[in-house]
Order: C-alpha cells, then sequence, then structure tokens
C-alpha cells in the first residue's frame, strides 16, 4: 500500500494520542469525517495499523528494572526457548538478530533479584548476556513519514 501525506498524518495523529475521535482527527488533517474514516479502514485492513494500544510507565506499574538479554541458543533449541519468552510476561520484546546472540530480548523487572530469576530460567537452553538499561535517551517513537 502506497501512503501518502494526509496518511501519513493521520498515522502521526494516532501515534501521538489513539484516543482521537475522528472528528478531532479530521480536524487536524484537514479531511472529512467520511473520508477520515475510509483511510482508516484501508490502512487497517492493509496491516499497517496493527492496533490501538495503551502506553504504560513500567516504574509506576512495579517494574523498576529494565535489561537486554543477549542468548547465544543452538539450533535445536531455538523454538523452546522462544515458547519459553513467550510465557514469561515480563519479556516485552524479543528480536532474532544477527551476530553473536541468537536472539535479543528486553524484559522489565522488579528488582536484581527478580531480574537474577528470570535470566535463570532461560541459561540451561544457551549462553546469555544481560545489560541493565540504566536510562533510555530516545524511548521508543512514532514512525513517521520517511524523508
Amino acid at each position: 500500500m502506497e501512503i501518502d501525506g494526509k496518511s501519513w498524518k493521520i498515522l502521526e495523529c494516532l501515534q501521538d494520542d489513539a484516543r482521537l475521535s475522528l472528528t478531532e482527527l479530521a480536524r487536524a488533517v484537514e479531511l472529512s469525517v467520511p473520508s477520515v474514516s475510509e483511510r482508516l479502514k484501508r490502512l487497517e485492513e492493509a496491516g499497517v495499523i496493527q492496533g490501538y494500544h495503551a502506553r504504560l510507565s513500567p516504574q509506576k506499574a512495579g517494574y523498576t528494572l529494565s535489561a537486554m538479554v543477549g542468548i547465544t541458543v543452538a539450533q535445536p533449541y531455538k523454538s523452546k526457548l522462544l515458547s519459553l519468552l513467550e510465557s514469561m510476561p515480563e519479556v516485552v520484546e524479543c528480536h532474532h538478530v544477527t551476530g553473536a546472540d541468537s536472539y535479543l530480548f528486553r524484559v522489565q523487572a522488579r528488582d536484581v533479584a527478580h531480574l537474577e530469576a528470570l535470566v535463570s530460567r532461560v541459561n540451561h537452553l544457551g549462553e546469555t548476556r544481560t545489560s541493565i538499561i540504566l536510562s533510555t535517551p530516545i524511548s521508543q517513537r512514532p514512525l513517521r513519514a520517511p524523508r
């Protein structure tokens, strides 16, 4: 699907505030409500918009520690690792990567002891490297139109 300037503006507005009403969104992008509604429908059907979500503060939800964990896993254990990670609510994302690691995943933990327990649940499947996140100078940003 080709995304034109008006659709990018809709996507930017929704990423900033997914709770905008259709009327507010139409006003912001200078289109009619039916036009915005039709564009949203097409963006959703094409899979460009995959959902509408609330962004939570991990710290205020009791997760005071964030970490990235890299793991090198032998091929026979990859599906077992992924099943295990999917069962762990503290694992908030996982990436299959190139380089020394097979996977890189981010976890939210209550404290260091909780982080240690999380890492110990996957250690038997491969070699891990854990980096505690001290701060996040650039957090996950909205996707914008390419320049």
